[in-house]
């Protein structure tokens, strides 16, 4: 902070200096005022040195009144305030300190301090309500497994196990629920990796057309059981070479295209397209299923978020498909685009750095 215990004439030091002046003038008119109203005839002489005795008296005591009183506390409550909350906000150079008007400066930082405040408690409250519908999330798609397991396993034990007509079957289903609940696990260590930055990207150069067809390919049985088309909008012969994590965007095909296998409807399709944008390669996936309601869109990619819950959970995914790809490509320095209408079916679209 400037030290004004030597006064400026800059700044608000000259704004002390001429409310005194001013307070000071009006005085002393005063003191000569009073003196006119008590007697007829005045000695100049005496009413202008009590004017002026008047003038310097009133002048000193207003420019302590409004300068160490004010002002010097109006200095110390920004120098609080600046250690405390805007360490890099108020200027400490003495010459930039003296060209503001420290009352301006306080209302101004004061009103940033409240207002970022006020965002941090909001902030905060977004983050609590996150957070306790995220546990209760986890819960549920937790428990529902192994409930699942504790009532074949009960069942088993208590007598299951020597019947010959559910045995097997109760096993196999005891099976489908543990790889779903590893599934759920996998996917949240994932997750967390991907939000922390602690899952290393391994970035090569690869065709992601040839990528697709893979994909297409281990999910072609999964797509026949409801006779939905897996297609590309064209044959793309040459390769289409881009810059990523080959492991990851597989990720980030395999849940999208197993999405839209999903949800899709009966003798459906979903097509692939993938076409080179100046220095970008973007990949749209869309379908003909059911759609979207724009209600649900902004929140599709949020861990757990469902939207028609009993339907999702009979269909077997974990409800961190979407959120893993949104944070997939935000690794590599990407983002995720949806479009979607009821009936019409639902568009996801994604770049990835072509590679020179």
């Amino acid at each position: 902070m400037a030290n004004h215990d030597k006064p400026s004439p800059s700044g608000m030091s000259s704004k002390i200096f001429k409310y005194a002046l001013i307070s000071a003038l009006l005085m002393a008119a005063c003191f000569v005022g009073l003196n006119q109203l008590g007697r007829f005839r005045v000695d100049v002489a005496y009413m202008l040195l009590s004017a002026f005795a008047c003038f310097t008296i009133a002048f000193l005591f207003m420019y302590y009144f409004y300068y160490v009183s004010i002002a010097r506390e109006i200095d110390k409550l920004i120098t609080k305030i600046r250690k405390r909350f805007l360490n890099n906000e108020i200027p400490v150079q003495m010459n930039l300190l003296e060209e503001e008007d420290s009352l301006l400066q306080l209302e101004e930082k004061v009103d940033y301090l409240i207002e970022s405040r006020e965002k941090e408690v909001l902030h905060f409250e977004n983050l609590d309500s996150y957070r306790k519908e995220y546990l209760g999330n986890v819960s549920h798609e937790l428990k529902t497994p192994v409930f699942n397991i504790q009532g074949y396993i009960d069942t088993l034990i208590n007598g299951g196990l020597e019947d010959k007509s559910i045995n097997m079957d109760y096993l196999r289903r005891t099976e489908q629920s543990i790889d779903r609940l590893i599934n759920i696990i996998d996917d949240l260590e994932t997750i967390t990796q991907l939000e922390s930055g602690q899952l290393h990207l391994d970035v090569d150069n690869f065709d992601i057309a040839g990528l697709c067809k893979d994909v297409y390919a281990a999910l072609e049985l999964q797509a026949a059981k409801k006779n939905i088309k897996l297609e590309l909008a064209r044959k793309y012969d040459r390769p289409i070479m881009v810059r990523a994590d080959k492991y990851r965007i597989r990720q980030v095909f395999v849940n999208l295209i197993t999405n839209s296998i999903k949800y899709g409807k009966e003798n459906g399709k979903t097509v692939v397209s993938i076409n080179y944008l100046n220095s970008d390669v973007v990949v749209e996936i869309s379908d003909n299923g059911s759609g979207i309601s724009a209600e649900h869109l902004p929140r599709i990619f949020e861990r757990f978020y469902r939207i028609d819950k009993g339907r999702s959970r009979e269909q077997g995914g974990t409800g961190l498909g979407l959120a893993i790809v949104k944070h997939i490509l935000e690794a590599h320095e990407k983002s995720i685009k949806v479009e979607s209408e009821p009936g019409k079916g639902t568009k996801f679209t994604f770049s990835l750095m072509a590679s020179q």
